[in-house]
């Protein structure tokens, strides 16, 4: 066991209650390194973890140490893994602005923030799969596939994921920043797209 991969996922548990993101009931975040699994507990305050709350699992899915049974979304967690090589990180929640959209199963898409389009493009939505059940994750899949490192899930809430737990976590601060001003800016008046030439150059930024 890695107990500085322990404690970067308690630390990152720690910031996003801090901002919240997650809280007792909502958000799960894990980080995986040679076959072993390390993830939030269930029902758990992410301010208030420790060491031995979190759960590691094996690459059999057995629990082999923490003293609290793992998230009801391990499934999401233990099969996002699987979809890319690249991920090292994984995080699922339901940050408000984010998950207003996912709750209208809206993409969050700008022609005018040359910061989304520079960075990210688009934020898809995965079709609605019942949490802590296998459905959760199968729209998620052609979506990972993709390169897509944010996915709304429909209905739902977040998934994002990164190279580490800590990658995973700045794009998800990132990417709720950027939601919210874009419904603000909807709620204030139409939004002024830049010209194509200029979202050609921003969206050409972040291609794989």
């Amino acid at each position: 066991m890695d107990i500085a991969l322990i404690q970067e996922v308690i630390k990152v548990a720690k910031r996003l209650d801090s901002k919240e993101l997650v809280n007792t009931f909502e958000g799960n975040i894990s980080t995986k390194k040679d076959g072993l699994l390390y993830v939030t507990p269930t029902t758990r305050n992410k301010g208030l973890l420790t060491e031995e709350m979190i759960a590691v699992i094996d690459e059999k899915g057995k629990q082999i140490s923490g003293n609290c049974r793992p998230t009801s979304e391990l499934p999401l967690h233990t099969h996002t893994y699987l979809m890319r090589d690249d991920i090292g990180g994984v995080i699922h929640c339901h940050p408000p602005y984010l998950t207003a959209y996912a709750l209208c199963n809206k993409p969050v898409e700008t022609k005018a923030y040359p910061e989304m389009m520079g960075n990210f493009t688009r934020f898809e939505v995965a079709p609605y799969g019942r949490p802590g059940t296998d459905d959760i994750y199968k729209g998620v899949i052609p979506l990972i596939q993709r390169h897509q490192d944010i996915i709304i899930l429909g209905n739902h809430g977040v998934l994002v994921v990164g190279k580490t737990v800590t990658d995973a976590m700045n794009k998800l601060e990132a990417a709720e920043a950027i939601t919210k001003v874009i419904f603000l800016s909807n709620q204030l008046g139409k939004q002024v797209d830049l010209d194509e030439e200029e979202c050609r150059f921003f969206f050409s930024l972040n291609k794989h």
